[in-house]
């Protein structure tokens, strides 16, 4: 069945995209809540008299996703996570974590619309996060693991038992006199 969608739909499009839909999935769904109309020559009338204003919507969100993905760049995210002396992580970094991490920059974005490069973080370093805004528009967010051992946060990006051992053989040399 052909469709004029109402409103914004998730996974379906957006306010005044024509699709087609199951009967029942309309039936059900859409017309209930008021999300889509049937394809008809009145619909399409109606449709056609709100096209500017339904444009000047789009227009917004690209211009309001395009501020965002400007503001999310700039931030440098921080994680510090319980690890062991080697730099590997007891836990992860995963979406839930990153959300959390940009809503107290000040930022509220949805755990779909992020992605981590492999699903996860295991270990500390430097990685790029990847946000989904609106359309085809991306933000790439740089974030920083670091490690929390023993209770004390470690500062560089060398996992504990690589500063030791590049410490070791410092305190090994001759003495010069």
């Amino acid at each position: 069945m052909k469709v004029i969608l109402n409103k914004d739909v998730k996974y379906l499009g957006e306010e005044g995209d024509v699709k087609n839909v199951a009967d029942g999935y309309m039936r059900n769904y859409l017309q209930p809540r008021n999300l889509a109309v049937p394809y008809n020559d009145a619909t399409i009338a109606m449709f056609e008299s709100r096209k500017a204003e339904i444009e000047a919507r789009k227009e917004q969100k690209r211009k309001d996703s395009a501020s965002l993905k400007e503001k999310l760049e700039q931030l440098e995210l921080v994680a510090v996570m319980p690890a062991g002396s080697n730099g590997k992580l007891y836990g992860a970094v995963t979406t839930h974590t990153v959300a959390e991490l940009l809503q107290k920059a000040g930022h509220e974005i949805e755990r779909k619309r992020i992605e981590i490069p492999g699903s996860t973080i295991k270990g500390v370093g430097k990685f790029k996060i990847i946000i989904k805004l609106y359309e085809a528009q991306t933000a790439e967010v740089p974030l920083t693991v670091k490690a929390q051992i023993e209770g004390k946060v470690v500062e560089n990006d060398k996992p504990a038992a690589e500063k030791a051992e590049a410490a070791a053989p410092a305190a090994d040399a001759p003495a010069a006199e």
